[in-house]
């Protein structure tokens, strides 16, 4: 409008003081309009003149003008104007449309008081439709308008043609101003243009390496299936996994698996290989030695928890545990010993307790010496009796086991859960748990807190770390959901369901209420759900398919909402104490007896952080669980 206005005035002045009365330019300079000086300068005066004056402009002037004066398709409504046009159609049809489309509007406004249309203004418009019906809404925008295309004539900025004064495309199409990029939005641009190109070539290299590794695969022998290699111990045995590029170093903890004619997902290792279980991953950002082709697992925190394919000379056996021979009054077999006969031999640790003690004075690898039996100080006297029980077992041998039952109550399905000399090592040293740790210590609150109690155990239930983890997520997302979804139909009634989730280096717990359709998030360093994307899509859909199955009515509002709530639980202040916390977490839940947890967590265990104390009363329970289930005997 201002614009219009604008050229309205430039034209005044040229017909008042640079014309005649016949519209022809004067020949003498006109006087300067002092009556206007507050809008023009003498200086903007003498410029305006002389452009006014220029051959060129008389020219362009003059083809303007003639075109207005006989316009090839001439308006016909007079002083209405395409807005009130538009307006009164609306009416009489009584149409619910707020608009109509430019060349229908175009062309009524071309329409005679006798109705009649012309014959060149009709074939505009039906090449119009036929236009309209093969080129979207977006093109429409982004380029020309159907009018325009039919008119053959360009468009111009800031207007739309067939709608009249005052629409323009963003207006009319709703769109957002376009904008030039500033120079730091370029930049942002380009570095992650960048990232995406070296992420690229990183892709390209791990598929170069897969592909060589399927290669291998491929050629394999069926001889060199049979892998029982005689430098390791043939069965199940803790092992230390290392890499030796870029740099050699440690970067997880498992169990060989050394048996003859071992397979890998159904095909033959390759030479020089082992079959190893992953449990504990010390180093986040570890390359597996060879990526698995089958789940295309490239990095060794999603192999947690299955198995992958090792190099012999990156694999050592931990026996750093010293061996002591058993002599023959010692030799009692775990299943003919007595409870009596087991009592005796806790009491034997005990009294080797204070010899013990003493030992860790000298060795730097044990406890902290803030454990030594100091006035008022915590002992953790079933600890040192299980580690004592240890040294003098056949525990002590490199790649011993100790198995224990699963009911079927647990996971809803019946298994055997291996213990090795490694992760009664992590206990001991504080190390970073791997999965038999954390499912024994369900087993304890199921035997010491839900074993007889029937409101107990018919509220809180478990999840199985071992069938659904980061690792079989990515790779068999199918049977993870098919458990989840089976578990939660096993019962009738509001249930917590407690999973202790692996993300590949980091333990947290979710208690999922599938009824009430809540999954409660407990992460030990505060992180979200978002950060992990494949498991809340699991969840999501298992409660989705369980919704299904049972057949529930759900408000259309929460049909796709699924309530996750991120409890403001204790937090770590370390790298490896998750494992720990999540047992607490489980055993506090459990202890309240409710299945609602508040977003602030339990007020009688609210915390910002565990002592180290409250820690130490977990492990106290799992060694003196240990114990009584005469799992270790000497």
């Amino acid at each position: 409008m201002a614009g219009k206005r604008h050229r309205g005035w430039r034209t005044f002045l040229t017909n008042k003081y640079l014309k005649d009365k016949e519209k022809n330019f004067v020949e003498y300079d006109p006087e300067y309009p002092v009556k206007y000086a507050i809008f023009i300068t003498e200086e903007e005066w003498v410029a305006f003149v002389a452009q006014r004056r220029d051959e060129n402009f008389k020219k362009v002037s003059a083809t303007n003008r003639e075109r207005a004066s006989n316009p090839t398709y001439a308006y016909k409504k007079g002083r209405l104007g395409y807005a009130r046009l538009e307006e009164k159609i609306l009416d009489e049809t009584k149409s619910d449309a707020t608009s109509l489309p430019p060349h229908v509007l175009w062309k009524e406004a071309r329409v005679g008081k006798d109705g009649t249309v012309r014959d060149d203004v009709q074939h505009i418009y039906d090449e119009c439709e036929t236009l309209s019906q093969s080129i979207s809404t977006a093109e429409d925008q982004e380029n020309r308008s159907v009018l325009s295309r039919a008119l053959n004539v360009p468009e111009y900025p800031g207007r739309v043609r067939g709608k009249g004064h005052g629409c323009t495309p963003t207006s009319l199409y709703k769109n957002p101003r376009r904008r030039n990029p500033s120079n730091q939005e370029v930049m942002e641009t380009l570095q992650a243009l960048q990232a995406q190109v070296l992420q690229l070539q990183k892709d390209n290299e791990r598929y170069r390496c897969m592909e060589k590794c399927s290669s291998q695969l491929k050629e394999t022998s069926e001889k060199a299936s049979i892998n029982c290699q005689n430098k390791f111990p043939e069965g199940i045995s803790s092992c230390q996994l290392y890499l030796s590029s870029p740099t050699y170093r440690l970067v997880g903890k498992g169990k060989v698996h050394n048996t003859s004619g071992d397979l890998l997902h159904h095909r033959p290792l390759p030479d020089g290989h082992l079959k190893v279980s992953v449990d504990v991953v010390l180093d986040k950002d570890a390359l597996l030695p060879i990526p698995d082709i089958v789940s295309e697992t490239t990095l060794l925190r999603d192999a947690i928890g299955s198995f992958v394919a090792w190099p012999l000379d990156l694999i050592f056996i931990d026996d750093e545990t010293p061996t002591k021979p058993a002599s023959k009054d010692k030799g009692i077999l775990r299943h003919n010993e007595s409870v009596a006969s087991q009592k005796e031999v806790f009491a034997q640790g005990s009294q080797q307790l204070s010899q013990k003690i003493g030992s860790r004075q000298k060795n730097k690898r044990d406890l902290p010496v803030t454990y030594l039996p100091k006035k008022g100080a915590f002992v953790p006297r079933y600890q040192i009796s299980l580690e004592t029980l240890v040294d003098s077992s056949d525990m002590a041998t490199a790649g011993a086991i100790r198995l224990l039952d699963m009911e079927e109550d647990i996971f809803g399905y019946s298994c055997t859960e291996t213990i090795g000399k490694e992760d009664l090592e992590h206990i001991f040293r504080h190390q970073e748990l791997g999965v038999g740790v954390i499912h024994t210590y369900i087993r304890f609150l199921y035997d010491n807190f839900m074993r007889g109690n029937d409101q107990l155990s018919n509220r809180f239930r478990f999840v199985s770390s071992s069938l659904v983890n980061k690792a079989l997520i990515c790779r068999e997302p199918d049977s993870c959901r098919e458990y989840l979804v089976k578990r939660f139909m096993a019962s009738s009634t509001n249930n917590l369901y407690l999973w202790p989730y692996n993300s590949g280096c980091h333990w947290l717990l979710l208690a999922i209420d599938p009824l009430k359709e809540v999954v409660y998030f407990l992460n030990s360093i505060d992180g979200e759900w978002t950060n992990y994307p494949d498991m809340k899509q699991l969840v999501d859909t298992s409660i989705k398919v369980f919704r299904s199955q049972r057949q529930a009515r759900v408000p259309r509002t929460k049909s796709s909402n699924i309530t996750w709530i991120k409890v403001q639980c204790p937090l770590q202040r370390n790298g490896i104490d998750c494992g720990y916390f999540v047992m607490r977490f489980m055993r506090e839940i459990i202890n309240m007896n409710q299945i609602e947890i508040p977003i602030t967590y339990f007020d009688e265990y609210k915390c910002a952080h565990y002592t180290r104390l409250q820690l130490e009363q977990i492990k106290e329970e799992l060694c003196q669980y240990f114990i009584e289930k005469r799992l270790i005997s000497i």
